[in-house]
């Protein structure tokens, strides 16, 4: 998120050009794919949103007001079938791999909350890494972090 606000803001002509659109669009992105996250074993449990929620506060600095709104865009975008290389791309171009890294992290601890790895949550993490342009060994570290974070 801050790799956004900088590039934006260090862009070449010294004017702040950064909107409020921007950061919506970047706060969305994360958004949908957290919550693709939680219903890619074709539901989401309280625990899953409460879960990302609080992910999305502590450690993407969105505030709880704007999460209402961004759930309320990405269910209305999730029945229209809006696919996930339009979020992942607001992602490459915006956020760091360190940052991209963190994403993959709290996927993964939403997917794993329950204890239960299934195959369509498995297929979405890779996938997801995919679009990320992150390594296997990312995917996996990524995955064992979120583990020990839940235990």
């Amino acid at each position: 998120m801050f790799g956004l606000i900088k590039k934006i803001i260090g862009s070449g002509n010294g004017k702040v050009q950064t909107t409020d659109q921007d950061i919506l669009t970047a706060h969305l992105a994360l958004t949908v794919l957290l919550l693709d996250a939680a219903y890619a074993d074709g539901e989401c449990s309280e625990e899953e949103k409460e879960h990302l929620a609080t992910t999305l506060v502590t450690n993407f600095g969105i505030s709880g007001q704007e999460i209402d709104t961004l759930l309320a865009d990405r269910d209305k975008e999730r029945k229209e079938h809006v696919g996930l290389f339009r979020y992942t791309r607001v992602i490459n171009e915006n956020f760091s791999e360190k940052q991209k890294i963190d994403i993959m992290e709290s996927a993964w601890r939403i997917i794993l909350l329950d204890d239960h790895l299934e195959a369509h949550e498995d297929h979405f993490v890779h996938k997801l890494a995919n679009l990320l342009n992150l390594s296997h060994s990312d995917l996996i570290d990524a995955k064992l972090r979120a583990r020990k974070q839940l235990s």
